[in-house]
């Protein structure tokens, strides 16, 4: 349950704390855009089984591969995809995350 309330407070809270700190003005709409993020989970539906909590998906699926992650990093250095590249890291964060948790017992 810790390791399930981590990974899923990196996912809300990393963007959120991001979005606030550096785009206050507009955080709420940055915010929604780093929360597009989520939606490389998509990768998920072309597994067998679709969903296993003893997975780790960083470079199982194929939106979590290496060279994906490295896309998603590019693309903070360029002004038009910053935001989304931004959600895409913080999301590839909680995911790797989960996995350290994982491999270590917890």
């Amino acid at each position: 349950m810790l390791r399930l309330s981590i990974h899923y407070g990196i996912h809300f809270f990393l963007p959120l704390g991001i979005a606030l700190f550096f785009y206050k003005p507009k955080f709420l709409k940055v915010y929604f855009i780093f929360l597009l993020g989520f939606l490389i989970d998509l990768d998920h539906l072309v597994a067998t089984p679709v969903f296993s909590p003893d997975r780790c998906s960083i470079n199982y699926h194929f939106l979590h591969s290496y060279l994906a992650i490295s896309i998603y990093i590019l693309a903070i250095f360029w002004e038009k995809t910053r935001l989304i590249g931004i959600g895409l890291v913080c999301h590839i964060i909680a995911d790797t995350t989960d996995c350290m948790l994982l491999n270590s017992g917890f």
